[in-house]
């Protein structure tokens, strides 16, 4: 791929986050987070296949520096104390499993790192549609009519 092509789409995917974040809820702030830490290590392994050291471990620092000073900084104990702890815990796991990996060229750890983010991602997404859904129920009707039944499914 030609480098203008690249800075481009660099160019374009570094706005679009930038916009996403801007609009983002708190909630959608750690969705972020796990998304940017997965895309990172897809790159890692992909650069691990391909015995290219410099990007692989710029590729995994970047997914440790977002599970540490993103995921494990967002973390509030006093709100939810068992629940913040035991993300603590899985946070540093996983910073340890990659700096293994990156040590040991292992991409079985890559994976099981992506693979737990994955199963987190997917969790607080579905915590932000249920919350959603809820306020949805709640909020009265705008147009002050009321809505359609078509009886229960």
């Amino acid at each position: 791929m030609p480098a203008n092509v690249k800075n481009a789409l660099n160019a374009y995917g570094q706005s679009s986050i930038e916009q996403d974040v801007e609009h983002a809820s708190p909630h959608k702030l750690i969705c972020l987070l796990y998304e940017g830490a997965i895309k990172a290590l897809f790159m890692a392994k992909m650069h691990m296949q391909n015995h290219e050291i410099g990007p692989k471990g710029m590729a995994i620092s970047k997914a440790i520096a977002i599970i540490e000073e993103g995921l494990r900084n967002s973390l509030d104990p006093e709100k939810n104390g068992e629940l913040a702890a035991n993300l603590d815990t899985l946070y540093d796991y996983m910073s340890r499993r990659l700096l293994e990996a990156n040590l040991r060229n292992d991409v079985d750890a890559l994976d099981e790192v992506q693979l737990l983010l994955s199963q987190l991602k997917e969790s607080w997404e579905s915590i932000e549609k249920t919350a959603e859904t809820s306020k949805a129920e709640e909020a009265p009707p705008e147009s002050g009519r009321q809505p359609l039944s078509y009886g229960r499914v």
